[in-house]
């Protein structure tokens, strides 16, 4: 089993040393051999330029995912935490995931909504699956979530779990009360998301940070908007069986067997071709 914990927090726009410092402790404090924190939880989401949030972006490999490399192996704990990245003047909305041996993973959300901080970042071209002391694990940030393609490329190549960082603003709660428990059980993965609260320059976000099942059940969840932690235990071995059996010779299905790959060649036609 696995203990998984969702951490709901507010982020302060532009303080990104006081954001780190907060993330840094809570990780320490945080009992859970997989901590999660929400998106650009080093900078904050709302600017209104690049120039604006430049100075506030960290690089990978950098000081900060070092110290997030050093309480993981301390702690003994898997990390996953948003940041908005820089890679020399181009920025990244992305996800770290450190090991508890500390070998840093590193996805840059691929789905680039035209809001807060996104309108002026670049997205990422990979959809990568990582090997990690938990399991087979891929990530997915905030807007991500509402293509169903992701979830079932990452599972088709064996995702045990899928992490979701999110900044899900007011009008967002269609995701985490509809989408995520569909893409969970769709898929039969595990799902632990976390997602952000407070308010930035009048955008109120909203939490739901919550564990969901491969069944897509809600093993627990944060439903107000206050800061807080969602924790549970995870069997990551439930994920690995896609053939359902409720009554042997009447009733099974199997997700991955009763595919037709060949009528989806729409899903993944360009626009041009449409």
């Amino acid at each position: 089993m696995v203990k998984a914990a969702a951490v709901q927090m507010d982020v302060v726009l532009a303080r990104p040393e006081e954001n780190k410092d907060r993330i840094l402790k809570l990780a320490r404090e945080t009992e859970a051999d997989l901590v999660v924190f929400p998106e650009c939880a080093n900078s904050g989401y709302v600017f209104t330029s690049a120039q604006e949030a430049l100075p506030y972006a960290d690089s990978v490999p950098g000081p900060f995912v070092e110290q997030l490399a050093a309480v993981a192996k301390e702690c003994n704990r898997c990390l996953a935490v948003g940041l908005l990245e820089k890679d020399g003047d181009t920025l990244y909305n992305s996800a770290a995931l450190i090991t508890s041996q500390g070998q840093l993973h590193l996805y840059r959300k691929t789905h680039m909504p035209y809001i807060g901080l996104d309108r002026f970042l670049s997205p990422g071209d990979r959809l990568d699956l990582f090997d990690s002391p938990l399991g087979k694990v891929g990530l997915a940030i905030c807007y991500d979530w509402r293509f169903p393609e992701l979830a079932r490329s990452l599972a088709l190549q064996g995702a045990d779990l899928l992490i979701g960082l999110s900044n899900w603003p007011d009008g967002a709660q269609v995701i985490p009360s509809v989408l995520l428990p569909a893409r969970a059980a769709e898929n039969r993965v595990w799902i632990v998301s976390s997602n952000r609260v407070g308010t930035e320059r009048g955008v109120e976000f909203i939490g739901r940070s919550a564990i969901i099942s491969p069944d897509g059940e809600t093993l627990c969840a944060l439903d107000g908007r206050e800061e807080g932690v969602a924790l549970g235990e995870i069997d990551l071995t439930l994920a690995r069986n896609k053939r359902l059996v409720k009554k042997p010779g009447e009733y099974e299905v199997d997700l991955w067997r009763d595919r037709r790959p060949s009528l989806y060649r729409a899903v993944t036609r360009g626009e041009e071709n449409a």
